[in-house]
């Protein structure tokens, strides 16, 4: 291995400990940067380029010592280290004029190799689906609840409350992003090795439901949490009490205006966590998609494996198919041979219009054409497409007319309308006007009462033993559906054609949400 031995010229824009990213020999520099980090953490201040170069791997070690030293001076010229002459070893005057220097982090190298580390780690991350964090934070909004009881709420606590809470729902948020990257990658193996994804796609699995699982159980126990330190007027007090004890570090030039800036942040953090947790607006909450993105991605490590055990077997890869005949394609040597590639791998000729019969085979007996005539210049020969495509000839006859699918279309798209038309009929039928008790909903037709199960098996999904009332939004965010349970031990029935739905009777409140209605 060799090291340009030119010394480096420093940056004009103040990024010179960057410089030896975009050079040759970037590995070598990057161990090297890496010994003095360790060193550091040892608590050892200088290195004599002997000690960098033991501490270097195999790979990436120069065959001399010499190597080591050139590196080392690029680093120096470009502000990463620190060279100091070496008169430690000093016994004669030859050696004190040899050249001699022990090295240090500078810091603004040290300031680099924490900034390389922060991009390897986070590049590096895979993530993971935290139900920890939704128990943790579970528990800081109970806490909360406690301290907005109070007549005036202890600032510190306040503080300290928001910011584990603040603290846990970065983390959980932060990680869930990350997991759901790698898990694609994971999915379109890119960055895996089909072993190993093999090996371990049941525990990914079942690591996957756990946590739908628990997302489920307890994002719902935090969105009622949250709606209840909302609906009491409580959040507000604890967010302004946590500002204010910010703002007493605050220098005096900026006392004036930390209080509302730390405010605003603790209020778009807040808002941030609700939107989260609870759907708004027409707007899916973030919980809802990461539990539809966990799901779907089940049956997509599914085919994956199917495919995988495919491919294993033997049977015709249709994507490495194509991939090889792109690669023929451009391999021909001309067009002439592309087309008869072209023609080879796919064969479509426009052959609908030709046929043969018996009479069309008697006149070429009778009238032969030399082989070496023209396509164009030849009488047209009648072939059947059930000859060409199956070898045998089983009709006989006219061919058969191009079906026109205009009234098929046609008929598709008046299903189709009337099929929107039933569900926004639906959407009307269903609307309550406030509060009203099950059983008062009355008759249903099949589509509304279709809608209805809908709604109710997502509100129900939420429920908990111990809970009196729950809400809940339709797939498509459109629809929202607000459920209360009785005591009084009323029946509710539904009639519909099919039968009559029967159940425990409970207060619902069902809002169009595309219409803006939501209270």
């Amino acid at each position: 291995m060799t090291v340009n031995s030119a010394a480096p010229e420093p940056r004009p824009d103040g990024y010179s400990p960057f410089a030896h990213l975009t050079v040759q020999n970037t590995g070598l520099y990057r161990q090297v940067m890496r010994a003095f980090v360790v060193a550091k953490e040892r608590f050892a201040v200088h290195l004599r380029p002997e000690d960098v170069y033991a501490a270097l791997s195999a790979e990436a070690r120069p065959v001399e010592v010499d190597g080591v030293v050139k590196a080392l001076d690029s680093l120096v010229g470009w502000g990463n280290l620190r060279a100091d002459p070496d008169t430690a070893r000093v016994t004669a005057v030859e050696d004190f004029y040899r050249k001699r220097f022990i090295y240090q982090l500078t810091r603004a190298g040290e300031a680099a190799e924490e900034a390389l580390g922060v991009y390897d780690d986070a590049l590096g991350r895979r993530g993971a689906l935290q139900a920890v964090a939704l128990h943790d934070i579970v528990t800081q909004l109970r806490a909360l609840l406690v301290l907005a009881a109070e007549e005036r709420p202890d600032q510190a606590k306040a503080h300290l409350a928001l910011d584990g809470l603040a603290s846990r729902f970065t983390a959980l948020a932060d990680n869930a992003r990350a997991f759901m990257g790698s898990l694609q990658r994971t999915i379109d193996l890119h960055d895996v090795e089909e072993d190993v994804f093999l090996a371990y796609k049941d525990r990914l699995i079942q690591y996957l439901e756990r946590f739908i699982q628990d997302l489920i159980t307890l994002g719902g126990r935090i969105a009622r949490l949250i709606l209840e330190l909302e609906e009491s007027g409580s959040i507000e007090p604890l967010l302004r009490a946590a500002a204010a004890r910010e703002a007493v570090d605050a220098s005096p030039e900026e006392a004036e205006h930390a209080e509302r800036e730390a405010y605003d942040r603790w209020a778009g953090r807040w808002s941030g966590l609700a939107a989260w947790f609870i759907s708004r607006q027409g707007r899916e909450s973030q919980t809802r998609l990461l539990r539809g993105r966990a799901l779907g991605a089940i049956p997509q490590l599914l085919a994956v494996v199917r495919s995988l055990n495919e491919r294993r077997a033997g049977r015709s890869d249709r994507s490495a198919d194509f991939r090889t005949l792109a690669r023929w394609f451009a391999e021909a040597p001309d067009d002439d041979a592309r087309h008869r590639l072209w023609r080879t791998a796919f064969g479509l000729y426009p052959a609908r219009h030709l046929t043969v019969d018996a009479d069309t085979l008697a006149a070429r007996v009778a009238r032969p054409v030399p082989a070496a005539t023209p396509w164009a210049d030849a009488e047209p020969l009648r072939i059947s497409p059930q000859l060409r495509r199956t070898g045998s000839y089983e009709r006989r006859g006219k061919p058969r007319r191009v079906e026109d699918r205009a009234a098929p279309r046609r008929r598709l798209a008046e299903v189709a309308a009337k099929q929107a038309a039933e569900i926004a009929a639906a959407r009307t039928r269903l609307v309550t006007d406030g509060v009203t008790r099950l059983s008062e909903l009355g008759e249903l037709d099949p589509v509304s009462f279709g809608l209805f199960l809908q709604l109710l098996g997502d509100a129900l999904a939420t429920w908990r033993p111990g809970m009196r009332h729950t809400r809940a939004t339709s797939n498509d965010g459109s629809m929202e559906i607000r459920l209360s349970a009785l005591v009084d031990g009323t029946t509710a029935e539904i009639r519909t054609p099919g039968g009559t739905f029967r159940g425990p009777d409970h207060l619902i409140d069902i809002i169009d949400l595309a219409d803006g209605d939501d209270a």
